[in-house]
């Protein structure tokens, strides 16, 4: 969730029982665990298009954006799965120890199994982590684009009118069938406990990039006070997404001939096909348009593109409770505490987090007290 203020640019993304923030050259990920405790870990981040300038170029930062989103968003959600249920293995840990009790030798060949075990299975996780984006990806693309348009060539057959990819009908019941799929899956998964305390977090990540925005302490009372929707949340991009595909396929298609006449279904397969190269410069403009939208928050015609994005955090966000507005904050302290050290001579361990008794106990080292009792003007 890209959020341009006059400070930098901070953004987060809620995962399982915490948060991630990313500032420009960090990422951070706060969780707390089934005892209470909160784990944080954070390292320093490095867009692609640091190396590669054309990247930042319009709609090329939109897809470049969207896809370090995807990934990062999948390592951070499986590192707080593992943290979230550190109790229980702890527990299962402990029995294990407690069997072997007085068997010192078998301990430490116990140990030694269990850490050659572990570096075999580093590169296994790093292969299922990508293959994880790319399959949740392709999933996400034969739902939400291959059904609604077989759908919408379905409708066409069956009935008088002659709807056809060159036709702006097509392409307007196509949206609206992905628009009313999209909304009936995030409704429906809202009724899971574990996803309404995501969305939660969701709305602490929110309320506390607010704080941030305002320039105020940042504190759970000052967090506490703001809404939930954010004009820039990853909702409100994924719901222009599926405003501007509707209106980039009704230019495209227009222009591209009938792939094969013998059979409607076969060429309508081919349509897909075509589909999926055309994401990633859909997905630049609507970013562009956010960032816009950003910068003239008043102005009607934007004011009215964000609206159903904001409609559709009614859903996506939760008011949360003073224990997660803490990991919130935690995790974008943390970042903005590597912005204002800089990077140059601080030591870093992707394997190392830090552990918090409680969110009294937090102080980063050289944070200054203005940060979190009244930032500077």
């Amino acid at each position: 969730m890209p959020c341009n203020t006059k400070k930098m640019s901070v953004g987060g993304q809620a995962v399982i029982e915490g948060v991630m923030m990313r500032s420009p050259n960090s990422l951070a990920i706060a969780v707390r665990r089934q005892d209470g405790t909160i784990v944080l870990k954070e390292r320093k981040w490095e867009a692609i298009w640091t190396k590669y300038k054309f990247m930042r170029w319009p709609v090329f930062r939109g897809s470049v954006m969207l896809i370090e989103s995807l990934v990062n968003g999948v390592q951070a959600l499986t590192f707080s799965a593992d943290q979230a249920m550190i109790e229980e293995d702890s527990a299962k840990e402990g029995e294990d120890k407690g069997e072997d009790k007085g068997e010192d030798k078998g301990k430490d060949e116990g140990k030694d199994e269990k850490k050659e075990e572990k570096k075999e299975e580093k590169p296994i996780s790093r292969w299922m982590l990508y293959g994880t984006v790319a399959f949740s990806l392709a999933f996400a693309f034969l739902v939400f684009k291959g059904v609604p348009h077989l759908v919408t060539t379905l409708i066409g057959t069956v009935t008088s009118y002659e709807i056809s990819t060159n036709s702006a009908l097509f392409h307007i019941i196509d949206g609206v069938i992905k628009t009313l799929m999209f909304i009936a899956y995030i409704w429906g998964v809202s009724f899971m406990s574990d996803m309404r305390r995501v969305f939660q977090y969701h709305g602490a990540e929110h309320k506390c990039i607010y704080a941030y925005e305002a320039g105020e302490a940042l504190t759970v009372e000052n967090a506490r006070k703001y809404t939930t929707l954010h004009p820039r949340c990853g909702t409100s991009f994924i719901i222009l997404v599926l405003m501007v595909s509707i209106l980039v396929f009704m230019v495209v298609f227009s222009f591209l001939p009938v792939f094969y006449e013998g059979n409607r279904w076969i060429n309508a397969l081919l349509q897909i096909a075509v589909k999926l190269p055309l994401m990633l410069p859909i997905a630049g403009l609507a970013y562009e348009l956010i960032r816009v939208s950003g910068k003239y928050p008043n102005a009607p015609i934007l004011r009215w593109c964000i609206k159903p994005g904001l409609w559709m955090q009614k859903i996506t966000t939760r008011e949360p409770d003073d224990d997660m507005l803490e990991v919130a904050l935690i995790s974008l302290r943390k970042s903005l505490w590597r912005e204002r050290h800089g990077m140059e001579g601080l030591e870093e361990n992707l394997d190392e987090f830090e552990i918090f008794e409680n969110y009294e106990s937090v102080h980063f080292e050289g944070e200054p007290e203005m940060l979190v009792e009244k930032q500077a003007s």
